[in-house]
């Protein structure tokens, strides 16, 4: 069996223009719903979502079919829980509140095996082995995995530089409800100061040649941020677009044509 390639990662160095989404349901049946929607990646996230490595693996097995790119959150830069989600089988890992480069070298090491790493090796218990099915494994898996760091306070802003110039880090994405909040405008992800401060990160991102990315939900700004050098941009949530859509139906119906709707 051959070793899986990370087509995300590859995208990545390529600049292609990659459009992703949240899954925070922490469901298997909801994700392959998902997963055959056309997003080019979507992220399972275990940070503010109810998810641990049991829901994600049933996740991952779930968009296991489909083309899309599956990418993993983990609730906290602990290198054991980076390893479980590894050795089942994601390969893209963005990490969340990364505020120095120190942070993430460690995060760097987390991922990688021994003598670049402190991963633990078990290919005999791993899916992302097939349970020693590929070989080669550990040999050719620093290769394909994928780190990209969130940068989403004001502390990670000042330590930017530092932080791309970490070897191992293949992208930054930037959190705006996080850093709104620490650049002292909580709730504005679109304040002034706020964009600002994005487009500057995203400009400073792309000139190192590594790949920027960014929340944004509506369309006019995801076109300026891809303007200013973002290759890959989270678009929604799975929670927001259900909520969304189950309100507009219920009020389609109550509020609807000549009072028809009225409640019994």
């Amino acid at each position: 069996m051959d070793m899986p390639k990370n087509h995300f990662k590859q995208r990545l160095r390529q600049r292609q223009w990659q459009v992703g989404l949240f899954v925070g349901l922490a469901s298997g049946y909801s994700m392959e719903i998902l997963a055959g929607a056309g997003f080019d990646w979507l992220v399972i996230d275990a940070e503010h979502s109810p998810n641990n490595p049991a829901t994600v693996l049933a996740q991952l097995q779930a968009a296991a079919p489909y083309p899309v790119q599956v990418l993993v959150r983990p609730m906290s830069h602990d290198p054991a829980l980076i390893k479980q989600y590894l050795d089942a089988g994601a390969q893209t890992l963005l990490l969340p509140l990364v505020d120095d480069a120190s942070q993430a070298q460690d995060l760097v090491r987390a991922m990688r095996y021994p003598p670049e790493g402190i991963r633990g090796v078990a290919a005999s218990l791993a899916r992302a082995a097939h349970w020693t099915g590929i070989g080669d494994y550990v040999q050719h898996a620093d290769a394909e995995v994928c780190l990209v760091v969130q940068v989403e306070t004001r502390q990670g802003l000042e330590n930017l530089d530092a932080i791309l110039a970490v070897d191992g880090v293949d992208a930054v994405f930037i959190g705006p409800a996080d850093l709104a909040a620490s650049l002292g405008h909580l709730g504005e992800a679109g304040h002034p100061e706020v964009r600002a401060a994005i487009e500057d990160a995203l400009r400073r991102i792309a000139a190192t040649g590594k790949a920027a990315g960014v929340f944004v939900t509506d369309p006019a700004p995801a076109t300026h941020y891809r303007d200013c050098g973002a290759s890959f941009i989270a678009v929604g949530g799975d929670t927001t677009l259900l909520r969304s859509a189950a309100v507009k139906l219920a009020a389609s119906f109550r509020n609807g044509k000549a009072g028809s709707g009225a409640e019994p």
